[in-house]
């Protein structure tokens, strides 16, 4: 029974892992569009009638960018910690407590997740919610976006509790640091 969940913990760190990296990978270029919409801003400000879509079109970007791009920082290790104690202690102790407190953020982002759909069925029920600003957008579709991080941050969360779990049984995950790209042997695609 311990090696079938074991193979099944696995086989979810190999699926999720690398398609939450392949999304990471891609919205990072989100950076670009952002500053495409701010520097359209700046032109038509200067040279032209200002636009009113470009101040929130930007804001939706960055909600895109961040949350989208959420799971592949916690997947790089590179989410920011407390660094007091954590630093000097072995892959081991790491994972010990990366088990309890990873458990906090899944029930927190179950909560996230659940408000986000609530939020988002409320915006598509009543006919499409829109934002109160000149430019009136529909909201669904950063709505949609969001929740969507959410999901892809939940999975990427229990993903990290799984590789806990496999680490404390010692199953070799590689090390629990952000560098661990940088080092040959140890990115991803040895693990």
């Amino acid at each position: 029974m311990t090696g079938v969940v074991t193979g099944g913990m696995l086989r979810y760190v190999r699926i999720v892992d690398p398609f939450n990296r392949a999304i990471g990978r891609i919205v990072m270029y989100g950076i670009l569009v952002m500053m495409g919409i701010l520097l359209w801003s700046s032109i038509t400000k200067t040279f032209f009638l200002p636009s009113l879509w470009t101040l929130e079109m930007a804001q939706f970007a960055m909600v895109a960018y961040y949350i989208l791009g959420g799971p592949y920082a916690v997947q790089m290790g590179s989410n920011v910690r407390m660094d007091l104690f954590y630093g000097e202690w072995t892959d081991r102790r790491k994972a010990q407590v990366d088990t309890l407190t990873v458990l906090f953020l899944i029930v927190y982002l179950g909560f996230l997740l659940w408000g986000g759909w609530d939020s988002l069925m409320y915006s598509l029920k009543y006919g499409g919610e829109r934002s109160p600003t000149a430019w009136r957008p529909y909201l669904w579709p950063i709505k949609s976006i969001m929740v969507l991080g959410l999901f892809l941050m939940l999975l990427q969360a229990v993903s990290e509790l799984f590789k806990d779990v496999l680490r404390l049984r010692g199953h070799d995950m590689g090390p629990k640091d952000a560098d661990a790209d940088a080092r040959p042997g140890t990115g991803p695609e040895t693990r």
